[in-house]
C-alpha cells in the first residue's frame, strides 16, 4: 500500500474497534494485528492510539456537522427547518452507526474535544440562529435561543441512540414524533416560564 492507503485503512480499522470495544478496549496491538502491520507503522502514521482516535472522531464530526449545516440552511418554515434537523441526525445514526457509537461514548482522558456533549453544543450553535428568529416572530426572548437550541438537539440525539438499538419504529416515524413534541410545545411555550410547584417556597 502507499501511505496514504495505509494511513487509511488505519483509520478504518480503528474506527470499527473503537465503536465495538471503545477507546479503552482497544490496544495498539489489536489495531496493528487486525491492519496487518506492525506497531511502529502505526506509531509512525499516528504517533499512537489516542492520535488515531482523534483523527477518527474528528472525521465523524465533520461528517455530522456536514450534514447538520447543509440541512438547516435557511428554506421555508422553521418547522421543515426542524423536521430536516432531526432527519438529518437519524440519517447520521443509520448509515455511520459505527461513528455514532464512536461519539456517544466518553472521550479518553486528557481529550477535551470529540465528546458527544461538546459535538451536540456543535450542533446547536447551527441551530440557534433560526430558533432565534422564530422567538422574535412569536415576540419570546431571542436571547434563550441558545439554551434551547441545546435543549432540541439533545432531545433528538438521546431518543436516537435508542432507536439504533431497538429499531421498533420507521427512521420517518421516530423523526415525526421528536418534531410533534418539539414543535408542539414551541408553539405553546409562554413569554417567561415558571416551575408553578415551586412558587411561594423559600
Amino acid at each position: 500500500m502507499t501511505g496514504p492507503q495505509r494511513r487509511q485503512q488505519l483509520i478504518e480499522v480503528g474506527r470499527r474497534l473503537f465503536a465495538e470495544k471503545g477507546f479503552e478496549g482497544t490496544s495498539v496491538e489489536e489495531i496493528a494485528a487486525t491492519a496487518g502491520v506492525s506497531k511502529p507503522v502505526l506509531y509512525e502514521h499516528f504517533g499512537g492510539k489516542e492520535g488515531l482516535y482523534a483523527v477518527v472522531v474528528d472525521r465523524e464530526i465533520q461528517a455530522l456537522l456536514g450534514q447538520m449545516t447543509e440541512a438547516l440552511q435557511p428554506a421555508g418554515h422553521a418547522r421543515a427547518l426542524l423536521e430536516a434537523a432531526a432527519m438529518a441526525l437519524l440519517d447520521y445514526i443509520d448509515n455511520s452507526t459505527d461513528g455514532f457509537r464512536i461519539l456517544v461514548r466518553d472521550s479518553p482522558p486528557g481529550q477535551s474535544t470529540g465528546s458527544f456533549a461538546s459535538l451536540i453544543s456543535d450542533i446547536a450553535t447551527q441551530v440557534e440562529h433560526i430558533l432565534a428568529a422564530e422567538f422574535r416572530r412569536r415576540r419570546l426572548d431571542p436571547k434563550t435561543a441558545p439554551l434551547y437550541a441545546q435543549m432540541l438537539v439533545g432531545m433528538v440525539a438521546i431518543p436516537g441512540g435508542w432507536w439504533l438499538d431497538s429499531r421498533r419504529m420507521k427512521k420517518e416515524d421516530v423523526a415525526a414524533h421528536l418534531v410533534n413534541l418539539a414543535w408542539n410545545g414551541l408553539s405553546g411555550m409562554e413569554a417567561k416560564p415558571t416551575l408553578r410547584s415551586r412558587v411561594g417556597r423559600g
